[in-house]
């Protein structure tokens, strides 16, 4: 499994590598009351990468957490169930 992840790892290394080095041109970002200098590569990646993680929180706060609680709650309110230790008969079934 671990040599899956690291392919994979690998894949998206060469793919930004190859979006930054075809975007190569520089441009200018006004934020209002500042302006980044970047090139195009540079801040495509940036774009991908801060929706993947905005997205990814947004379905932690919305799904993940609330189920988490949902499933806290549920086991709260379960009973415990006891299970017996294993008898030290020496019958073996036959």
């Amino acid at each position: 499994m671990n040599i899956v992840r690291l392919l994979i790892l690998l894949a998206v290394l060469v793919v930004g590598l190859i979006i930054g080095a075809l975007n190569s041109q520089p441009i200018i970002i006004s934020l209002g009351f500042t302006q980044i200098n970047s090139t195009t590569g540079v801040a495509i990646i940036i774009a991908l990468l801060s929706g993947a993680l905005i997205g990814g929180g947004l379905v932690l706060a919305s799904m993940v957490i609330p189920l988490y609680a949902k499933l806290r709650r549920a086991q709260k309110a379960a009973p415990a169930v006891v299970v017996a230790p294993p008898s030290s008969s020496t019958f073996d079934g036959r």
